[in-house]
């Protein structure tokens, strides 16, 4: 009786196959990656037939909360060190974080505003013309965090500091550029970059004024997929996906 049924059960089995395959890879990712895992998403599922890349963008601290709260991502790759390395000492992690690329802190300016931060820096926020200086919240999302230390470096925090909007991470803070609801703003590199953006002029913000923003990744303990993970860590890092992330405006790990 057992063997008559055997045919059916196989049968069975392989119609699951495809769907054991095709579950995703779940990634939690800085919203700054947005651009770039668009490319690079789409890059791994290629090499790997199959496999499907699931990203959830945020600000890095607001990914941490979930995470800590138990979603089930595979992979989560920070704005910075400090919250995967937060994961990893909370015992979350399978094996220490890894850098996977740098992070640029950007000053964006409206150009009607006539201000030009090439020649006069973060002064030009002190413009009158400037009334809104949109940027992500510092205790949640890096590049805020990295804007917030480069004012005060400055010595400009709190003559600006009425002036300041706060998006809950660098994508929100660049839609408000977007929208017009700021005449100027921190935003990453690859945001400079997009060209919804190209109504104003975009500054490296100097790197002495803020702690070198080392982005980096953890492989989650509460995931469904293992190897999947270790295999897009790999791709992450190497030369073509490296190449890629230096398109977008990324410096090297």
């Amino acid at each position: 009786m057992p063997l008559r049924f055997q045919p059916f059960l196989l049968l069975v089995l392989a119609s699951l196959a495809p769907l054991l395959v095709a579950q995703p890879l779940s990634i939690a990712a800085a919203a700054n990656l947005k651009a770039a895992l668009a490319v690079l998403g789409p890059a791994f599922e290629a090499k790997h037939p199959g496999a499907r890349v699931q990203v959830s963008l945020g600000a890095s601290g607001s990914l941490v909360a979930q995470i800590q709260q138990g979603a089930p991502f595979d992979v989560f790759l920070a704005a910075d060190s400090e919250f995967p390395a937060r994961l990893a000492a909370a015992g979350l992690t399978a094996g220490p974080s890894f850098p996977y690329a740098t992070g640029h802190l950007v000053l964006w300016v409206r150009k009607d505003t006539g201000l030009d931060p090439a020649r006069d820096g973060l002064k030009v926020l002190l413009s009158p013309t400037v009334k809104r200086i949109s940027l992500g919240k510092p205790t949640l999302a890096p590049f805020g965090r990295s804007a917030e230390s480069s004012l005060k470096r400055a010595g400009l925090y709190e003559a600006l500091k009425p002036k300041l909007v706060f998006g809950e991470n660098v994508a929100q803070a660049a839609q408000y550029l977007q929208a017009g609801a700021a005449e100027a703003g921190f935003i990453s590199s690859p945001q400079a970059l997009a060209f919804a953006l190209a109504g104003g002029l975009a500054w490296t913000v100097p790197q002495d004024l803020y702690p070198a923003q080392k982005q980096s990744g953890v492989i989650l303990k509460g995931g469904s997929q293992p190897a999947l993970a270790a295999a897009f860590k790999a791709y992450l890092l190497s030369p073509e996906a490296q190449a890629l992330l230096a398109g977008q405006g990324y410096g090297a790990p």
